[in-house]
């Protein structure tokens, strides 16, 4: 039953116009829940990073976007041979740099003929078409090289000009930013990181 007024016709209900100051402050709440949210995603789950350097070509591209999965490895799980690890670079000349796990804690690293052997199983690599993995002059690093418990070893697609842990050693996995799954930019590009 619709409520009535004192003539017995319906009743209305007058709509008080929202005040300026009011509108202002719920745009700005709602602004600053966005921001709140859009930064917890980018510290705690995802983060966008700029390749800076041709060491992962031809699988990544100078000035390439690449997204970074932060939590993958922050809820127990450890970097593994074959992920795109995106890490604090040891160097210092970038913030940070991209590279293939290539071996993990307790496992020997050797470079023999061009190419890389893990625990003796000399590695496919497809994803280096083919350029030889020999040591960097220049590099700390003696082979065989026994890598920690708890760090990786790292090295670049682009085998032939890529500083990687041929030339700075083993990696510790704290040092390591997240999974590189994704290049968003450019579109050409666009798609899953393998």
């Amino acid at each position: 039953m619709t409520p009535s007024n004192q003539d017995g016709g319906p009743r209305s209900e007058a709509v008080k116009p929202v005040g300026l100051a009011r509108t202002i402050f719920t745009y700005a709440v709602c602004i600053l829940i966005a921001v709140v949210i859009a930064a917890g995603v980018r510290y705690f789950l995802i983060e966008p990073y700029r390749i800076p350097t041709g060491s992962m070509l031809p699988t990544i591209q100078l000035n390439d976007m690449v997204l970074a999965n932060k939590l993958v490895y922050k809820v127990g799980g450890q970097p593994k041979r074959g992920d795109i690890v995106v890490f604090k670079d040891p160097t210092g000349e970038y913030p940070q740099l991209i590279k293939r796990v290539v071996a993990t804690g307790g496992q020997t690293v050797d470079l023999q003929d061009g190419s890389v052997y893990v625990d003796g199983q000399k590695l496919d690599e497809a994803y280096t078409h083919g350029k030889p993995s020999a040591p960097l002059s220049g590099g700390q690093v003696s082979f065989p090289f026994k890598v920690p418990d708890g760090e990786i070893w790292v090295m670049g697609d682009n085998r032939t000009n890529s500083a990687d842990s041929r030339v700075f050693g083993s990696v510790p996995v704290e040092a390591v930013y997240g999974r590189a799954w994704w290049t968003y930019w450019p579109l050409s590009h666009f798609g899953v990181l393998r």
